[in-house]
């Protein structure tokens, strides 16, 4: 996510009671889970197996629970609990606001949208222009919503991240930073969830189509005119090209990428990456021809028991 406006780290270390190591002249722009940053982000890291990869990637502050040689031109804020600090950053800069109304007065709604009974549209969120939302459907803060798209109704629309860190006391939840950006041309069926990025945002690429009892995870990136039938799930940080089409029943892990024009055969399980135009089919999913030789091959193996 991005500040509303850069925040010096000699601030943020004061702010927190952090130990500042490092350049101490850096300006921090957005705050990041490590799958998401960019220069001039802070992330946090309070696991030492994974000090190397936050130390070595583009963020430019990193919150630690231990005191490290900081990398060259980077900061470091040392602290015993670096992801309670990290989400109270996250509170203070993007707020929580409860809804008091339906139609929030901080959001920006185009004059020829639709809007049906009972939609309810969070601060902060754009609807644009020619926009059709039906009944009972939820859109929270910080999203935006492109033109001409339909939203079909019980569905919701930027709920928080499905995201925990585990602790000896219990699932602590993150708190969601990101945003929920549909674009234009988008079509969403009834009752389908699409959650928020922790960090960053989850995208709905123009002209796509996505059928009902749909549920898109946090952080997900979904390219353009792909296409997704009922009662399929995308986990968390998936990456979908251009022209995707996914099939009823099926289940997409986390953090894959599917290649543009790739298709998911009905009630599959993808549990890696899906290769540019490749057709995949079973559980776990793999090339169809594949999979339809090796179901041959039991067939046979069955037949040739019972013939013995």
């Amino acid at each position: 996510m991005d500040l509303p406006k850069p925040v010096p780290v000699k601030e943020l270390a004061k702010e927190t009671g952090c130990k500042l190591v490092g350049n101490s002249q850096l300006m921090v722009r957005g705050l990041n889970e490590i799958h998401k940053v960019r220069e001039g982000d802070l992330t946090f890291v309070d696991v030492e197996k994974y000090y190397s990869k936050s130390l070595n990637s583009a963020a430019s502050v990193i919150l630690i629970n231990k005191e490290v040689e900081a990398p060259e031109g980077k900061a470091l804020l040392i602290c015993d609990q670096p992801f309670e600090v990290y989400n109270s950053l996250v509170d203070k800069h993007c707020p929580f606001t409860p809804l008091k109304t339906t139609i929030h007065p901080a959001a920006d709604i185009h004059p020829t949208a639709i809007l049906e009974p009972h939609v309810v549209v969070g601060p902060k969120t754009t609807i644009g222009a020619g926009t059709y939302v039906r009944a009972n459907t939820f859109i929270g803060s910080n999203c935006t919503i492109g033109k001409n798209v339909i939203i079909g109704p019980n569905s919701s629309i930027g709920g928080d991240a499905f995201y925990f860190k585990k602790t000896d006391e219990g699932y602590r939840k993150w708190t969601t930073g990101g945003r929920v950006i549909i674009e234009d041309d988008v079509e969403i069926g009834c009752n389908c969830t699409l959650d928020k990025g922790v960090s960053g945002d989850t995208i709905i690429g123009k002209g796509s189509k996505l059928d009902n009892l749909i549920h898109i995870g946090h952080g997900v990136v979904m390219g353009k005119n792909c296409l997704i039938a009922g009662q399929s799930g995308v986990s968390g940080k998936t990456i979908l090209g251009d022209n995707v089409t996914i099939m009823g029943q099926v289940g997409i892990a986390q953090n894959l990428k599917i290649g543009d024009n790739a298709a998911i055969l009905a009630k599959s399980g993808v549990s890696k990456d899906v290769p540019e135009g490749a057709v995949y089919f079973g559980y776990p999913a793999g090339e169809t021809r594949e999979k339809y030789r090796e179901l041959a091959a039991v067939k046979m193996l069955a037949r040739r028991d019972k013939k013995d």
